[in-house]
């Protein structure tokens, strides 16, 4: 069985279940994500919530300065002491990693924070004098005019229900009081990873060598955007005007987290949609469920089950992909980078007599992938017309942390060219793209000095 490879019907395929991405405008979509950031931004109804970080983005990183920073996400919280040297370069020592508490049996409030403690009392013993304590709480919440966060919701591994509805500053301060530590930074900040991208960006791509201008904010280097495609997808960036928290500043922005895998495009298909519908969060998450790790490999799963079941993609072991329960974007991804392998559980489904259904299947998850960096592109497109920074000599600095678009096949070649386009359709604009590596510890460390 070797139906042929028609490049044609499988993108007629992919027009008609509305996939494809040539049926996306993308003018026209970064202009539908700055009028949905600006309806936040006012408090208004908006698929962008624009969550205003309280943290001004400073234009050079205090030399010799030592903070603490931690970093809670996913299964670890890490704690280090943090300088930055001459050239701008973060320092880490003394760091600790231990598992982030909740993810090894339900704990109590009390619980909670006193394990985190017991990793910052240390640090605080070793450097008593330390001007803050910066840290990345990567999980929902709400931060306040103190920067401090106020608990939302806990993604389902992480089992301490009493926490939800704290403020995670103040329930660390409290917990090291209990520890009697004498010296307790005044300064406790919390942020979010994507905010800690920016903050990081800040420190650490300036040192980088040809950065000289000023921005519109008199900040040497250009603005800093934070932009994370990972398994997840946000966007942060500096904004002058905030209108639903009264904040106005030309010269002092504010970062802002436009919590950017919530925007609700109007490109959803049919397929889109009836993903969508079964996943536990049917209507929301819109934008992420189109572009980020935890959900490219799932929906490229009912895509393609779908070119299966109009005998499209005709291959012996059909019937048995069709019995899939899920996939993971890893196997899909390393299928990708090596389809014709015949390793992994995609390429394994193929004889060697069914090249073409191979090349199809592959077709059809590029069509998805080159979606995903135009939708992703628009993002980080949208933030920098915000900055309204054309400075040649002060480029705008994109710090990209996340696996899918250091890993994803096509996933970066794909959303630096939808960028270049996008940001230079009217008018000449100087930007860097760059991967910045461990962001939401050394971003923490930099929110700690953002006094």
């Amino acid at each position: 069985m070797n139906a042929s490879f028609n490049p044609n019907e499988l993108s007629e395929f992919a027009r008609y279940y509305g996939f494809h991405y040539d049926r996306i405008d993308p003018i026209g979509l970064v202009k539908d994500t700055l009028i949905d950031m600006e309806r936040g931004l006012r408090g208004q109804s908006s698929s962008l919530p624009m969550i205003p970080a309280y943290i001004s983005p400073i234009g050079r990183v205090p030399q010799g300065k030592t903070v603490i920073a931690l970093d809670a996400g996913g299964t670890n919280l890490r704690a280090a002491l943090v300088s930055f040297d001459e050239s701008g370069k973060a320092v880490a020592q003394h760091t600790q990693k231990a598992p982030m508490p909740g993810t090894q049996g339900r704990v109590t409030a009390e619980q909670f924070f006193d394990q985190i403690a017991g990793l910052t009392a240390p640090l605080l013993e070793k450097a008593p004098d330390v001007p803050g304590i910066g840290f990345t709480f990567s999980y929902h919440m709400d931060i306040t005019k103190e920067a401090d966060g106020i608990l939302i919701t806990f993604s389902k591994e992480i089992d301490a229900p009493e926490v939800l509805g704290k403020a995670i500053g103040q329930g660390l301060r409290e917990a090291l009081k209990r520890r009697n530590v004498k010296k307790i930074p005044e300064r406790i900040v919390l942020l979010n990873d994507t905010a800690a991208t920016l903050l990081f960006g800040l420190a650490d791509l300036p040192a980088r060598g040809e950065l000289r201008g000023k921005d519109r904010y008199a900040l040497p280097g250009g603005p800093v955007i934070g932009f994370i495609l990972g398994t997840g997808v946000n966007t942060a960036y500096p904004e002058v005007s905030i209108p639903k928290i009264g904040f106005a500043s030309e010269t002092a922005p504010q970062i802002v987290v436009c919590e950017t895998g919530t925007f609700a495009h109007r490109y959803m298909g049919v397929l889109d949609k009836e993903y969508d519908a079964a996943t536990k969060t049917p209507g929301k998450y819109t934008l992420e469920k189109s572009v980020a790790g935890a959900y490219l490999g799932p929906l490229t799963l009912h895509i393609l089950k779908q070119a299966v079941q109009d005998g499209l993609l005709k291959f012996k072991r059909a019937d048995e992909f069709l019995t899939w329960n899920t996939l993971q974007t890893k196997d899909l991804n390393d299928f990708m980078y090596s389809p014709l392998s015949g390793e992994g559980n995609i390429a394994a489904l193929f004889g060697p007599d069914e090249e073409n259904a191979l090349a199809s299947c592959a077709y059809l998850v590029s069509i998805l992938t080159e979606r995903a960096g135009l939708f992703s592109a628009a993002m980080v497109a949208a933030a920098a017309e915000r900055t309204q920074s054309f400075n040649p000599f002060a480029p705008i600095r994109i710090a990209v942390e996340g696996t899918t678009f250091m890993r994803y096949k096509g996933m970066r070649t794909a959303l630096e060219s939808y960028l270049h386009s996008m940001l230079n359709a009217q008018k000449p604009r100087s930007y860097t793209i760059v991967p910045v590596e461990q962001a939401s510890l050394f971003g923490a460390a930099v929110a700690a000095l953002s006094a």
